[in-house]
């Protein structure tokens, strides 16, 4: 199977974990979406990244259905538990964590339109998002190990790659100081050679 994406984008490193975690081979297919060349449109029509074209040329998308059927693929590292209130609890903190990732996207688009040109209400509206959503996280985590449950699972990939993405688009953010906790946290997951080997380029 090939994963279509580019190494920064925080949807496409979350699927490049799974991937890993569950100890599936893939070939990564280097394409940014924005780029005048760009085949992403004729595997996903909302244009976006990752996709996944699987061996009868099949695709899915977005990061979240991706999630899914490589949860179900291989039974190696189950990441989305079967019970109903424990999955559920697992994809409330994926769409924390992706919601937090989709508001410093927002944030980031908006930085890079000329100074005069940018909308700061609407730069404020989403630095809002960014900043209830790690408080929600630090408090949800507490002391804990994991995001949710005793074992690593996709809120903690989710988490980790939304804290991650931070890092490299709101340097600034010090988000590590006020949420010692998230920091400890992702300290610990950088040790995994799922999210070491996937740590975006700066750029």
């Amino acid at each position: 199977m090939k994963l279509i994406g580019t190494p920064t984008s925080p949807y496409t490193r979350k699927t490049r974990v799974v991937l890993a975690e569950k100890r599936i081979d893939y070939e990564f297919v280097l394409d940014v979406p924005y780029d005048a060349q760009t085949r992403v449109p004729d595997f996903n029509p909302l244009g976006k990244v990752p996709v996944l074209v699987l061996d009868d040329d099949t695709t899915v998308f977005d990061s979240r259905v991706i999630a899914e059927y490589l949860d179900h693929a291989s039974p190696v590292a189950r990441l989305i538990p079967e019970n109903t209130r424990h999955r559920i609890q697992v994809r409330r903190w994926e769409a924390l964590a992706d919601g937090c990732t989709d508001a410093t996207v927002a944030i980031t688009v908006e930085k890079r339109r000329p100074e005069e040109m940018q909308l700061r209400e609407h730069i404020a509206r989403q630095q809002a998002k960014v900043d209830r959503a790690l408080q929600a996280m630090s408090d949800e985590l507490g002391t804990k190990s994991w995001c949710s449950g005793d074992f690593f699972n996709l809120s903690d990939i989710a988490a980790g790659c939304c804290l991650g993405f931070l890092d490299l688009r709101l340097p600034d953010l010090p988000w590590r100081r006020l949420y010692p906790n998230l920091a400890r946290f992702a300290e610990k997951l950088a040790q995994r050679p799922s999210f070491r080997d996937t740590v975006p380029p700066a750029s």
